[in-house]
């Protein structure tokens, strides 16, 4: 929603806040990766050890990504 002026009401936009809802959910996988790890180890399995870890570092390096992206977006307010 915009005032008379051209301005929007809204606190953030709907792009940050896709960005920042996304951020928040690669966070979440992230600790959630870490349990599944600790548990994996306590399985003595290694293999699933392993690929948690893996699976785990390509949500980090997404995170890294979106994270960029949404400080672009909020520095300039558009990509």
């Amino acid at each position: 929603m915009t005032t008379g002026n051209g301005q929007s009401q809204q606190p953030i936009t709907n792009l940050e806040y896709d960005f920042i809802s996304l951020l928040h959910n690669k966070a979440a996988a992230v600790q959630a990766y870490a349990d599944y790890i600790q548990d994996a180890q306590e399985a003595n399995s290694q293999p699933c050890v392993e690929l948690f870890q893996k699976l785990r570092q390509s949500e980090i390096q997404e995170a890294q990504e979106i994270r960029h992206h949404l400080q672009q977006i909020m520095a300039q307010g558009r990509m």
